[in-house]
């Protein structure tokens, strides 16, 4: 049997993406089973604990929350754009069938026409999951901008805080298929770069990924209320003093007069 180069697509490219699912798959379990060793769970910790204290202030006053929630949504949306942009590209790209062959030319693998276009179609496939990941995302955060700038209501807790979460991984989606859509980009110049990107992004997300901080409590800080309590005792206390050496340089001056007289 002689050996071919269009062999190592069978080969490289399946692994590759099978280490990528496999860790996305162990990922998943550790966020359902295990979320405080996951940094997906401790970000939805976090959103959980800044949802109920955002709550309990009067909605005239959550004009911050509003800001937080705006600026999430213009990463998200600055990011569903430049997927919506690459996704153009690429099938502009792929309408040209002549553009291929600078790449065919340093592609070590198959450059065969019905490969290319599978290359092609991934990449694509990636940036539009990727776009429709951050567009949900945006949908999410302006619904719990509207939740939470409701006034007078009852709004449930749970309601804001499901809705902040669901943004939040609509939003790891939506990087996960970037990473994906990068893999796939560069399974354009070979099987072996991409196999070498999926393992090399495997060990640089389980590093990111974990998480090793404990959860923290966020209890109400009440350092604030007790330094005010504090500064009012001391004025309270030398306002008594003034008033003490008051009545004692009046008493002074008196027993002056008497003797005097």
């Amino acid at each position: 049997m002689i050996w071919r180069k269009e062999y190592l697509d069978l080969i490289l490219v399946p692994t590759g993406l099978l280490i990528m699912l496999c860790y996305h798959l162990f990922l998943l379990y550790r966020s359902l089973r295990h979320p405080e060793t996951t940094i997906i769970g401790y970000e939805n910790h976090c959103r959980k604990a800044w949802v109920e204290r955002m709550l309990q202030i009067e909605a005239k006053d959550r004009g911050q929350s509003l800001t937080v929630i705006s600026s999430t949504i213009s990463a998200a949306n600055f990011l569903a754009s430049t997927s919506l942009a690459l996704s153009s590209l690429i099938g502009t790209w792929v309408g040209n069938s002549s553009n291929s062959t600078l790449i065919t030319t340093f592609t070590y693998g198959d450059t065969s026409p019905a490969i290319m276009s599978i290359k092609y179609v991934s990449i694509l496939a990636c940036f539009l999951l990727a776009l429709a990941s951050f567009l949900h995302c945006i949908r999410s955060f302006v619904h719990a901008s509207f939740l939470i700038s409701m006034p007078n209501s009852d709004t449930p807790l749970s309601d804001v805080q499901k809705t902040v979460i669901h943004g939040g991984l609509f939003w790891t989606l939506g990087l996960r298929a970037i990473y994906f859509a990068t893999t796939m980009l560069l399974w354009l110049f070979g099987p072996i770069p991409m196999f070498v990107c999926s393992v090399t992004l495997v060990l640089i997300l389980h590093s990111l990924d974990s998480n090793s901080t404990p959860l923290h409590q966020f209890q109400p800080v009440r350092s604030h209320d007790n330094r005010l309590m504090k500064k009012l005792a001391e004025e309270k206390t030398r306002i008594e003093r003034v008033i003490e050496q008051h009545e004692r340089s009046n008493m002074d001056d008196s027993r002056t007069q008497g003797s005097n007289r």
